[in-house]
């Protein structure tokens, strides 16, 4: 009877193994972070106001997303200079869609108002979307293109990142 090498592992085990393996690449696949060029995954949430709104509906325009939280400083800092950027360029085929994924839909809505948000506040409660894009950072901007494709990425918010905004927009909406 041949007996395994102790210096090799059974092959059992490498099976187990090469299965494993495959499972886990499987799985990093289908949570891979959202990159530049890739389709924009589609969600339908509720907006503050009441109707839902799906990202599929959107196709045609050039749609910046924003996800923000009642308790993100930075989030809150941005807000107003994302007003501007929807004043600007919505009359042009720009959509701005502000998601925020705070566990109570009240609140968020009460501090939307508050900060004066003229584009759609959609809610996130369970953080569904906020998992499909994959956000490790608050706020997080993602431009998608007239096509659904994903152009740009920004984690965080730093002043002036609205120039680079503007600038991507502008050069999305030509």
């Amino acid at each position: 009877m041949d007996l395994p090498s102790p210096l090799l592992p059974h092959p059992r085990r490498m099976r187990r193994l090469a299965v494993f393996s495959l499972l886990a690449a499987v799985a990093g696949c289908a949570l891979a972070a959202v990159s530049p060029g890739a389709a924009a995954p589609d969600f339908t949430l509720r907006t503050a106001s009441g109707p839902n709104l799906r990202l599929q509906e959107q196709r045609g325009q050039v749609v910046l997303i924003n996800f923000w939280a009642t308790w993100c400083g930075p989030c809150r800092q941005e807000m107003p200079q994302l007003n501007k950027l929807y004043d600007k360029y919505r009359a042009a085929g720009f959509v701005l869609l502000g998601i925020n994924i705070d566990d109570d839909a009240r609140h968020a809505t009460e501090v939307a108002a508050k900060l004066g948000l003229k584009f759609p506040v959609l809610l996130d409660t369970d953080k569904g979307v906020s998992r499909l894009y994959d956000l490790g950072t608050m706020p997080t901007t993602v431009l998608i293109d007239r096509d659904g494709r994903v152009r740009h990425i920004h984690p965080g918010y730093l002043a002036g990142y609205e120039d680079i905004y503007d600038k991507e927009i502008r050069g999305l909406l030509k």
